[in-house]
Formats: C-alpha cells, structure tokens, sequence
C-alpha cells in the first residue's frame, strides 16, 4: 500500500549500543560498565529518600550537584553544564556549537555515536585517519573545519594522550570550538580541564557512567568558560528545563562527595586492566596499550569474530566491531578479578 508521507520521514542509521541481556550467569564485558557498585552512599541516598518530594519539579539547574562538581574541579559553578549522560551533553554539543557550513573533523576510528549525530542535526563532517600505531595527530587537524571532537582516551583503541596533545590540537584550531571528549579519563589519563583557563574554545566532557558505576543513572557534565556553558544551556531550555530527575540529582551529588570510594574503585579497575593486558600477551593477543576500563586486543591466528562467538555460547560477552582497521579486533571490558580469570580460561580452550 503506497504511503504518500513516507518520504517525509528522517533517515536515518542508529547508533548500536553494546549487545544487553538479564540472564545472571552471563558475564558481561561489552558495554564498559564498572563491574564495582556505586559508593555506599548512593545506596542510602535511594534508602532515605523522602518520596513525597517527588510531587514537585527537579532542580532544574542542578544546583546541589553542580556544586559538588565545581568544588571537585575548582572551577566556577557557571562553567558546568549539566545533562541526562554524556551522550545528552554532547548531542547538545553539537547542536550549540557546530553550526558553521565547514565540516567539524574527528578520528576514523572513534566513538560511534559522532557520525549518527552528524546526521541527525544535519552537520557536515569529515574524518581524520589515525596512523598506523592508531594514534590521532593534532597536525591532522590544522586546516579549515567547522569544531573538532574526539575522545581522550580514544575509544575503542583506548590510547590516552597527555596536556602537551591537546594544546596542539587548540593552538591549531583557535577559531573553532574543541570538544575532549574524557569519558573514560578516570581510569589512568591526564585530564586536560587545566587548559581551560588558557583557551575559551575547549569544552570537556565526561560522565559518571563509567568511573562512578552510574551508567544506569545517566548523568553526564560539560565544564567550559562561562560563556559556553550559557549557550548549552539557552539549547538545552529551548526544549527540556527538567533533564534530570530528583533521586538522580541526589544520588550523583552523594557519589561526588565520596572521593575515597571513587578513587579506591577506578584504582581496582587499572590494577586488573594491566594485569589482563599481560595476560593477553601471553595468550598470543597483540593489545594496544590502554587507560581506560577496556582493552582492544586482536589474535594474529584465530579471528576475532570467531573467538567473539565461541565466547558467546561460553556465556561472555565482549564487543565486536564489524568496522574498517578495527574488524579483526575484540574491546574487553575490565570486569572483576573473577570474571577476567574465567575470560582467560574460556579465551586458553578456544585458542587451543
């Protein structure tokens, strides 16, 4: 039956998370979620929460959180934005500040959510190959574009670069706006939030998904001069004031103040990261060297799509990517001591 309004409707191709499942016994290292609870006082934000509160509207400017950040950082209040994950953040991102007719530029191998953005807002895009060590090259980005955002740490490669990195990428776009893009900077990267006093072009994003085990909470932050994070939030109001809900808003806010905890767990996680790198080796595995909460790693002898499915049907779960440079490479969540032990048996009986 012909459907005359169908050519109205967007087209677009999705962003594909990592696959999920409830079963219990499963091991799950595909979506690089900490395999640590959140703080304890997390816990006793849901235990005493007074639920009558819930009649009434959030704060919709984050205040008791966007404190506890602010005093985490050192900066100002008024250079925090706050939103529903990273991911929220940084679709605002790209509807506030890539609004030119030059193509904003990011890695060929990067976060894949980037490029379905780009679709979405209908913003121009072109991508800049890593080299062959897969490293990115801030020289690679000195030429006309219209914004620039990538990952430091890079994923999936989880490469992490250093202040002197970034600066060049800023120094060679001082008319654009630069986005770091620090999702899984907690877990052994340099932060480069210290430029930012330097450069009022730079917006860093991060989450509490990954290193404060809130990935089920969604929240996410962008800090940047002032001036930057009042044009996030003008884009933000224009469509949603309320992005965040109450028990979130607590409970992030509670996960700020428990700095121990967070450190004592992204600790754990880098400790086990570098223990099962060294395992893979062993095992025969080329892994590029990582700081984040994931390994990539490729088997010169057995493919990568094959030990992705005999690990499946052994009930663990890592992601595979069927993508150019990166369609022969696995990205192995760091889990705990236990269940990488039981990755590394099933990995020795499938090589076998």
């Amino acid at each position: 039956m012909e459907k005359p309004w169908q050519d109205k409707l967007r087209q677009i191709d999705p962003y594909v998370p990592g696959e999920q499942s409830k079963d219990p016994d499963l091991i799950k290292l595909n979506a690089n979620e900490n395999p640590y609870p959140p703080s304890p006082a997390v816990a006793e934000v849901f235990r005493t929460f007074p639920t009558a509160q819930l009649r009434y509207y959030p704060d919709a400017n984050s205040g008791n959180l966007r404190a506890a950040l602010a005093r985490h950082f050192g900066v100002g209040e008024n250079q925090i934005f706050m939103g529903n994950g990273s991911d929220d953040v940084l679709a605002l991102c790209f509807q506030a500040f890539f609004c030119s007719d030059k193509p904003i530029l990011f890695p060929d191998v990067t976060y894949s959510f980037y490029p379905v953005w780009c679709s979405l807002f209908r913003v121009p895009y072109e991508t800049v190959p890593l080299d062959a060590d897969y490293r990115i090259r801030p020289a690679d980005y000195a030429r006309p574009n219209g914004g620039v955002v990538l990952p430091n740490p890079n994923a999936p490669t989880g490469i992490g670069e250093g202040l002197d990195f970034v600066e060049a990428l800023l120094r060679c776009n001082p008319d654009s706006i630069v986005i770091i893009d620090e999702a899984y900077i907690d877990f052994g990267g340099q932060s480069c939030l210290p430029l930012l006093e330097k450069y009022e072009n730079l917006v860093v994003v991060q989450t509490m998904s990954k290193s404060r085990s809130l990935a089920g909470l969604r929240v996410g932050y962008a800090i940047a001069s002032p001036e930057l994070i009042a044009t996030l939030e003008a884009v933000k109001n224009s469509y949603n004031s309320y992005t965040m809900d109450m028990l979130t808003l607590a409970a992030a806010t509670a996960s700020v103040e428990d700095d121990a905890y967070f450190r004592a767990t992204c600790a754990k996680v880098a400790a086990t990261r570098e223990r099962s790198q060294e395992r893979l080796r062993a095992l025969g595995f080329t892994v590029i060297p990582s700081l984040t909460n994931f390994i990539l790693a490729t088997h010169p002898r057995v493919p990568a799509q094959e030990i992705f499915t005999q690990l499946k049907a052994r009930k663990i779960f890592v992601r595979y990517f069927h993508l150019p440079r990166v369609d022969n490479h696995l990205r192995i969540t760091v889990g705990t001591d236990a269940e990488m032990d039981k990755l590394f048996e099933a990995l020795t009986e499938i090589l076998a």
